[in-house]
């Protein structure tokens, strides 16, 4: 089957949900929203897209869609995913991350997708990658024990690149380090240990005249004793690391959140990057993993429209990334008073 697919904002994001229309099979881009005019000629002219809107609300009337990409700053992902849910327009609405501004917005998303019968599922694209289900099957497996301690940095210099009116750089638009990169450390955090966090501690490092965090550092505590200690930046070099370090050895992940060589507010142009995994034993035995580079935004949007015909839920349940958004709650509340802080159930 077939599935009509409208897009919500047409910036720098939107174009990999673009391709990915192009790309799947079952999808079909029929039409784009944006508030700039400007934006949605660009983006309509370089995809082939007709019907144009400025408004939210004209899309919903007009159009009959069965996906609805939500690609805007995050600060209004809630009220337009309400609003989709509410308008009974769309079978499935997929956010980009981070799902919404705040845990409280979450729980609306949530309630106004299952009183309209809708799917909502968070863009963390990565979790699609045959990088990732392999580190979940040695996990399973027990290979390397239960897992202990969870140690991820994700840092990009923007700061050296992006402009200085990039929505990174404003929280009043949903920018910031945490909400940006951080985001993607305490998912797969969350996605790898098997207890729940419980308390916080976070430090943050600002600038002058920049409204966001530049960086964070992270120390979560979980339940069953397990600890993750994660590193964001805006200004630290480029850096995807993480270490999963289990009872009987550990998982080095490279490249485990994006494997793109060209970005357009970055700086690599090169080759394709491949992404590895390394298993390291306790009698010193090693296991070794390669992955060519794959197109997660195509995984993503073909796994969604998978969930749709078989009527089955997403991989990202919205109730993990409500969990999620507690979490990032906890950061903040921590980097603002200086002090731990318990994340409620």
């Amino acid at each position: 089957m077939n599935y009509k697919v409208g897009i919500i904002g047409t910036g720098e994001n939107a174009r990999d949900h673009g391709r990915a229309c192009h790309n799947v099979t079952q999808a079909e881009l029929v039409a784009i929203c944006d508030i700039s005019e400007d934006a949605l000629e660009r983006f309509g002219n370089e995809y082939g897209v007709s019907k144009r809107y400025t408004n939210v609300d004209d899309m919903l009337s007009q159009e009959d869609l069965d996906i609805v990409v939500i690609s805007i700053w995050g600060v209004h992902h809630a009220e337009v995913s309400k609003k989709v849910a509410n308008s009974g327009k769309a079978r499935a609405i997929l956010v980009e991350k981070p799902i919404s501004y705040t845990a409280s917005e979450c729980k609306e998303m949530i309630t106004a997708a299952k009183n309209n019968n809708v799917l909502l599922t968070e863009g963390y694209k990565w979790r699609y990658n045959p990088q990732h289900i392999r580190v979940k099957e040695i996990i399973d497996s027990g290979r390397i024990g239960e897992i202990q301690s969870v140690q991820c940095t994700l840092s990009s210099p923007l700061v050296r690149f992006a402009p200085t009116n990039n929505w990174r750089y404003f929280r009043e638009r949903g920018g910031g380090s945490v909400f940006d990169t951080a985001g993607y450390l305490i998912h797969l955090s969350n996605h790898v240990i098997s207890s729940a966090p419980q308390r916080v501690y976070a430090v943050g490092n600002f600038v002058e005249s920049i409204s966001s965090e530049m960086s964070a550092t992270i120390s979560l505590e979980f339940s069953g004793g397990e600890t993750a200690l994660l590193t964001s930046s805006y200004q630290h070099g480029y850096c995807q690391s993480t270490a999963i370090l289990g009872s009987h050895g550990w998982i080095r992940m490279d490249l485990p959140f994006d494997q793109r060589s060209e970005r357009e507010v970055e700086f690599v142009e090169k080759e394709e990057l491949s992404a590895m995994v390394h298993v390291f034993h306790d009698n010193f035995d090693t296991e070794k993993y390669q992955f060519t580079p794959v197109n997660e935004f195509d995984l993503q949007l073909s796994h969604i429209c998978e969930c749709l015909d078989t009527d089955s839920p997403p991989l990202i349940a919205p109730e993990l990334s409500l969990g999620n958004m507690k979490i990032i709650d906890a950061v903040y509340e921590s980097i603002n008073t200086h002090e731990p802080v318990d994340i409620p159930n």
